[in-house]
């Protein structure tokens, strides 16, 4: 970077620091004075004619502070983060297109990775065993095919599904809602590392700024800007992934939610999303169609030589081999499956496991397309 591109960014993340100029104001400064650093030392009276403005905001642009910018740029470059102003060529892509795009985006990590098709995994931070397993199906499922998992860094279902993202080997980006500098929740300072070193952190926030009420709707529209489909796996009434998910329809991005119990108050808002037209996530090819890459999905049951109805196609077809990811109940359930279907009581009788906890493993397998449901609530393998 040149000493004059230096300079204006300068003068940017000086404007970008003023209370009050958000993205939409300092478009129309830089706009009217040709440059950021015009803008700054522009006359009270010609800044407080444009649209928008008035004396008061040109008070505040005057008193914009560049020694405060250059001490941010240098705190940046000790971390080694960066900031991408819009018309940066490694500015996201999609997120020029949302309704208040940000101003500037701070970025930690990977900057490549904002540029590739990517899905957002949302969900509840007080999940159920199932709404963790779904999201670590979906996330590692996708990340495998080449999608980046976005999501927001938050206990629960979001950093499930950055980590099942990165332990696929796959990339992973995390929206904070708060600056770098600052590790919330504090229990998740490990995923932290790993996501600077593997993936990457993306923030409006300047460095230091703590996470306010405020900051965390305000980060759910980039969660749901940088990705192209946006997964909510639970959501009780309320939760902050159905803000994500509003987010995302206003963007005009699709939004998938995976069913759970009618019983259950987590699965509330993903199955009233469903039945308000939302596709139902069952498996990551169900994410991978919505953003335009069939020929990595699930190919459905047909392809797997079976019927509709569930059979074989082939009457002498070797039963399948038990996958080498298994967890232990998983595997017990397998083989007591191995010969044939088996009722629910029995298969809890065979486990020797609390009933929910064997619906729960059932219900992960089911979503893994190894296990089918009968009728009855019996269960055979696929």
């Amino acid at each position: 970077m040149s000493e004059l591109e230096r300079d204006e960014l300068v003068a940017y993340l000086a404007l970008a620091q003023v209370p009050g100029i958000g993205a939409a104001r300092l478009r129309t400064l830089t706009a009217a004075f040709q440059s950021a650093g015009a803008a700054l030392q522009a006359p009270h009276g010609a800044i407080a004619a444009l649209p928008g403005f008035g004396r008061a905001a040109a008070t505040a642009v005057r008193a914009a502070s560049r020694g405060a910018a250059h001490a941010l740029l240098e705190q940046l470059d000790r971390l080694g983060a960066s900031v991408l102003l819009p018309d940066d060529d490694r500015f996201p892509p999609l997120l020029r297109d949302i309704p208040e795009p940000p101003a500037l985006l701070y970025a930690w990590g990977d900057v490549g990775l904002l540029a590739r098709p990517a899905a957002g995994v949302v969900g509840s931070r007080n999940h159920t065993a199932y709404g963790g397993a779904a999201a670590q199906f979906l996330a590692a499922g996708v990340a495998r095919a080449g999608v980046v998992v976005v999501s927001g860094m938050a206990r629960g279902i979001d950093a499930t599904a950055h980590a099942a993202a990165l332990d696929s080997g796959g990339a992973s980006v995390g929206v904070l809602g708060n600056g770098f500098g600052v590790v919330y929740p504090a229990a998740n300072r490990s995923l932290y590392e790993r996501m600077i070193a593997c993936g990457c952190l993306v923030t409006e926030l300047p460095p230091g700024e703590r996470p306010h009420a405020h900051t965390f709707p305000r980060r759910n529209r980039l969660i749901s800007g940088l990705a192209g489909v946006t997964v909510v796996v639970e959501a009780a009434a309320g939760s902050g992934a159905l803000i994500t998910a509003d987010c995302a329809l206003d963007q005009g991005r699709t939004v998938l939610a995976v069913p759970g119990p009618i019983t259950s108050p987590t699965s509330l808002g993903c199955n009233k999303l469903i039945q308000q037209g939302a596709k139902p996530a069952l498996c990551p090819g169900d994410i991978l169609e919505e953003l335009g890459l069939p020929g990595t999905a699930d190919p459905g049951p047909m392809a797997r030589g079976q019927t509709p109805e569930g059979t074989s196609e082939s009457a002498g077809a070797p039963p399948r081999g038990q996958p080498p990811d298994l967890t232990e109940l998983q595997r017990s359930l397998w083989d007591a499956l191995a010969s044939e279907p088996q009722h629910v009581d029995a298969l809890v009788a065979a486990a020797g496991a609390e009933t929910s906890a064997v619906l729960t493993a059932l219900t992960e397998l089911e979503m893994r397309g190894l296990v089918k449901q009968e009728p009855g609530m019996r269960f055979g393998i696929t």
